[in-house]
């Protein structure tokens, strides 16, 4: 055997022996699996961090916006209720909240108006059937502020209607309108709202209301203490 096959032997023997000692070399999978879950921990704290903090000052948020007084702070009455007012019938002065307790029927109207003359009839009617009841009140206000208090007089006594009649001041008829809508300023569409007992306000469906309805509307009112 010569010299030089033998050398050359040698070394290939050397190098198969070398490369059985080293590592593996890393595969592909190898190569992606470790820099995914490298990543996948590290956005996932971030984002836990983040929701937690939002979360928290959120409740925190709720307990401070909740209003002082509780309940008895959020029905308080509206300002209208509070407007020193003039019978017409009477010349005296009563404002709304002095029917506190009483369920009160509220339509706001003009002289004019056709069909609050067709709708104050029904609330005639229903005084009929209604009877003389201490717990019950009608008022027509007149949301007309061109009219006056004289006039008034006048018109509910030649129609017979011998409620408490009265003409809204022009804060009264803005308030009236922001509260219930603008249609509430509109007296052909004969609007009407109930106070409860309770203060609370309840408006009522537009278009002229039959004696019935209206009843039929107010009795759960009436039938309700407080």
């Amino acid at each position: 055997m010569s010299k030089k096959f033998l050398f050359v032997s040698v070394l290939v023997v050397l190098g198969l022996f070398l490369a059985a000692c080293s590592p593996a070399a890393p595969t592909a999978d190898d190569m992606m699996e470790k820099p995914t879950e490298a990543m996948a921990e590290k956005p996932t704290e971030i984002i836990m961090e983040k929701t937690a903090e939002p979360t928290h000052a959120a409740m925190e948020g709720e307990g401070e916006a909740t209003p002082e007084g509780g309940e008895d702070a959020m029905m308080e009455a509206p300002a209208w209720f509070s407007v020193p007012l003039t019978n017409a019938a009477t010349g005296e002065t009563f404002t709304i909240a002095d029917y506190k307790g009483q369920v009160v029927l509220v339509e706001t109207l003009a002289m004019w108006c056709s069909n609050c003359l067709q709708q104050q009839k029904q609330v005639a009617a229903l005084h009929g059937q209604i009877g003389d009841s201490p717990d019950f009140v009608s008022i027509g206000i007149d949301i007309d502020t061109n009219e006056n208090i004289e006039d008034l007089k006048g018109y509910t006594a030649s129609n017979g209607f011998d409620w408490i009649y009265t003409v809204a001041s022009p804060d009264v008829a803005r308030e009236i309108g922001n509260l219930y809508g603008n249609q509430f300023l509109n007296p052909p569409s004969t609007p009407m709202l109930i106070i409860d007992r309770h203060g609370e306000v309840h408006t009522l469906p537009f278009g002229i209301k039959s004696a019935d309805d209206l009843q039929v509307a107010l009795q759960p009112f009436l039938d309700g203490g407080m």
